[in-house]
């Protein structure tokens, strides 16, 4: 039932998106490449969890474990980055709101869209050939875990893991963590712009455009700082399955309902679909035409 709510959520945010007008602009348009990437999250990892705990275990080779982890940390890092512009587009929207229809332009904004996915692509592909090339031992090839990821490929490997956690680590300080930098940079410039703003309903609208970005930013860098930046050694099992089922799929539910429960502009999308729909204009019509044979009548 999560796993179908996730999905169509976010194909909800899609969908509005391409119908309304009024939501063609370059932050909804990085909104629906961010449910883009929350579906490849989920979809390669739930179905398989969901056959894991029907069967009570279930078996995968080396090829197909690593296959899953591409699936993973592609769209994983494309949201790094996808976040991180949405910041930046945040940022020109409320510390520099004259300037921001001529300098985010949607060509420009398809130009970043375009990159963050490209460059996922590179990190992800430098990590998956050094991993791809251990040796794995035959006596202990159990991961306790509900997909493959990385600490628990490395887990099960007999060679020398040393060259591709500093490859990974690498990485993702790349990837990963000056994206989070660029945000909170950002962040720290709008609410500087902000609080200087003296009318309070204008610091209201300010702080809820950006509000819901800030929570997503904040769910999904926190669950990630605290499973692959704290120690492996005195890490619970428990506890990275739990933070890691909050990421993979949690984190893709969540993210539809707070982009459409804070944000009018979708609402209202929403609303005149809903108002659109046949039975709905059906039902609806039925009092006037009423209305209008009493008047006949009359």
């Amino acid at each position: 039932m999560v796993y179908c709510l996730t999905i169509c959520g976010n194909l909800l945010v899609i969908f509005l998106v391409s119908y309304s007008r009024n939501l063609h602009s370059p932050m909804y348009f990085l909104l629906t490449q961010l449910t883009i990437s929350d579906i490849l999250t989920t979809s390669g990892i739930v179905p398989n969890m969901l056959h894991i705990m029907l069967n009570n275990g279930s078996s995968m080779s080396v090829s197909g474990c690593i296959t899953q982890f591409f699936f993973f940390s592609y769209p994983e890092c494309a949201e790094c980055l996808l976040l991180t512009v949405m910041s930046y587009d945040r940022y020109l929207a409320i510390c520099k709101p004259l300037n921001y229809h001529s300098i985010m332009t949607c060509m420009l904004c398809l130009k970043y869209i375009i990159i963050s996915w490209l460059i996922s692509l590179l990190a992800v592909l430098i990590t998956i050939p050094p991993i791809s090339q251990l040796s794995f031992c035959q006596t202990s090839n159990v991961i306790d875990h509900f997909f493959c990821d990385f600490d628990p490929i490395l887990e099960l490997s007999c060679s020398d893991t040393f060259v591709v956690r500093l490859l990974c680590t690498s990485v993702a300080s790349l990837f990963v963590v000056f994206p989070f930098v660029l945000i909170v940079i950002s962040y720290s410039h709008i609410i500087h712009t902000v609080l200087q703003i003296q009318s309070n309903n204008q610091r209201g609208k300010a702080f809820s455009t950006c509000g819901s970005h800030l929570a997503v930013v904040s769910i999904f860098y926190g669950t990630l700082f605290t499973i692959y930046l704290t120690p492996v050694k005195g890490k619970s099992t428990v506890t990275h399955k739990i933070l890691s089922l909050m990421y993979c799929v949690a984190t893709p539910l969540i993210n539809p309902a707070i982009y459409c429960l804070k944000n009018k502009d979708v609402k209202i999308a929403l609303r005149k679909f809903i108002q659109n729909l046949p039975c709905v204009s059906n039902t609806s019509s039925n009092p006037v035409n009423i209305n209008k044979l009493e008047q006949e009548v009359r």
